[in-house]
């Protein structure tokens, strides 16, 4: 399996691209080594950006149905190789083997959709007698294309995140250029397979595999570049921001989910949903629930009943089907997340379970009475911990909900309707989840956040919209209209 899953080549301008200077992937599991990459090096980014240039052209003059053809072929590659897809996810990131499944399903879907909004890149007529003076003039705006996209991509779906970069690029006529994560290269290149098998003309797709301080300033600066798109932490996210110049931004930067418990929900429903939204994938998960604000009536019930579900997780090989969780990126982020979880106590919180590293493994951890001052009540814990605060009514949840410098999404449990929309109205978050946990997305719906979440909206639709440009033509004729 693992000669299989060997990828020493980097993808670049339609060529497999070698170097002697690599890179080891390993599994965070047990550091042993499942492949080398290329270390790619400001030459070679330099490289990937001229080729990107003539495929930007290429891409530009793909009839519809050409893009259509790639995309949908692209995913039933990948349908046919699932298990392939989903191991070599599993061996090189945090996912256990059953959710690699999901994130590679999710993948075929992704690039299904992008083939379907390929044709329903549409502009609309422009009256523009609405002036007066223009009464000789009819026209219209459409579409184009903005030329190169620099993709740069984070380990926790390092398969269906890429995808949702590539696929609305190849669909919209851009070329795109991916700088995965250095930890999990490898599901990149195998999507970059997919798309070479699927007849993608060369120079439209590279991916180049590398450290960010040797070549991302390059990738993100060039002006060549037309767009970034990025998926990462606020502080990355700011850089790139300072750096990219004179260039379209869409970003995507984590948050600090918080999740509203009323006294009329149905308790155990909420309990599932939220358990299962904050340690899905380790906690690794931009959207993953880290604060829960629950009506104090029902508190004790739901922190004695969320604990015991959380205490049924099965931590251990993530290749086994019964595991729940398995490791974190690396045992780095596994000490960080119990610094956190050290100073929260330290500070006066209660752990009621968890708190235990064993190299890369943190086991599901719950905190009650955390002190707002503590670096894991305002900051993104991207790791398998939840915050569970009793309040006195839905207004303080609001409040408290909105208390951090993240919006991304929220979640709230309760029957009552009115509530439920007021919700709506007061949550400063970019997606909510009614009776159900923040950790929902379909792959089709706008998906981005507010504050420190980012900028712009993902989603295959709302994607292309971002990387397509409105022209405007008007045709001034020989005659006026008349009364």
């Amino acid at each position: 399996m693992k000669t299989e899953l060997l990828s020493s080549g980097m993808y670049i301008g339609g060529q497999w691209i070698y170097k002697e200077e690599t890179i080891p992937v390993l599994n965070p599991q047990d550091n042993s080594f499942i492949a080398s990459v290329p270390q790619a090096s400001a030459k070679d980014m330099q490289f990937a950006i001229e080729e990107a240039k003539e495929g930007a052209k290429i891409a530009a003059q793909m009839p519809v149905h050409q893009r259509i053809s790639i995309l949908n072929k692209a995913a039933n590659y990948i349908s046919e190789r699932k298990e392939k897809y989903a191991e070599t996810i599993a061996l090189e990131g945090s996912k256990t083997i059953r959710e690699a499944r999901a994130e590679v399903s999710r993948c075929i879907q992704t690039l299904q959709i992008s083939a379907e909004e390929a044709r329903r890149i549409e502009g609309e007529t422009i009256s523009f007698d609405q002036r007066e003076g223009s009464e000789d003039r009819v026209g219209y705006y459409y579409r184009f294309p903005i030329g190169i996209i620099a993709a740069i991509t984070p380990f926790n779906d390092p398969l269906n995140l890429v995808a949702h970069k590539v696929g609305p690029a190849i669909a919209s006529g851009n070329a795109i250029i991916v700088k995965p994560a250095t930890e999990t290269p490898l599901s990149a290149l195998l999507l970059a397979k997919a798309f070479e098998e699927s007849g993608l003309p060369p120079k439209v797709l590279s991916v180049i595999t590398g450290y960010g301080r040797e070549i991302g300033d390059i990738l993100v600066t060039h002006p060549a570049v037309r767009m970034v798109s990025f998926t990462g932490g606020l502080e990355t996210g700011e850089k790139i921001a300072n750096k990219a110049g004179l260039k379209k931004i869409s970003m995507e930067l984590g948050s600090n989910s918080p999740v509203i418990v009323l006294k009329d929900a149905d308790i155990q429903e909420a309990v599932n949903a939220t358990v299962s939204g904050a340690f899905y994938a380790v906690g690794q998960n931009c959207l993953g629930v880290q604060r829960i604000y629950i009506e104090k009536e029902i508190y004790e019930e739901f922190c004695s009943s969320f604990v015991a579900r959380t205490r049924l997780y099965q931590v251990g090989n993530k290749m086994l089907e019964t595991t729940d969780m398995g490791p974190m990126i690396n045992e780095k982020e596994a000490i960080r997340v119990e610094r956190w979880v050290n100073e929260a106590v330290y500070k006066g919180a209660t752990l009621l379970t968890g708190g235990k590293r064993e190299g890369a493994f943190y086991f599901p951890t719950v905190l009650t009475n955390v002190p707002a001052d503590c670096t894991i009540a305002q900051q993104e814990v991207f790791g398998p911990v939840v915050l569970l605060y009793p309040v006195d009514d839905f207004t303080s949840a609001i409040e408290k909900s909105n208390d951090v410098n993240f919006g991304l999404q929220a979640g709230i449990f309760t029957k009552d309707i009115e509530k439920a929309f007021e919700a709506i109205e007061k949550l400063n978050v970019g997606g909510i989840m009614i009776n159900d946990s923040s950790d929902y997305r379909i792959d089709s719906m706008p998906f981005g956040g507010v504050k420190g979440s980012g900028l712009g909206r993902e989603g295959v639709k709302y994607t292309i919209q971002e990387m397509t440009e409105p022209r405007v033509v008007s045709f001034k004729l020989k005659y006026k209209k008349t009364i």
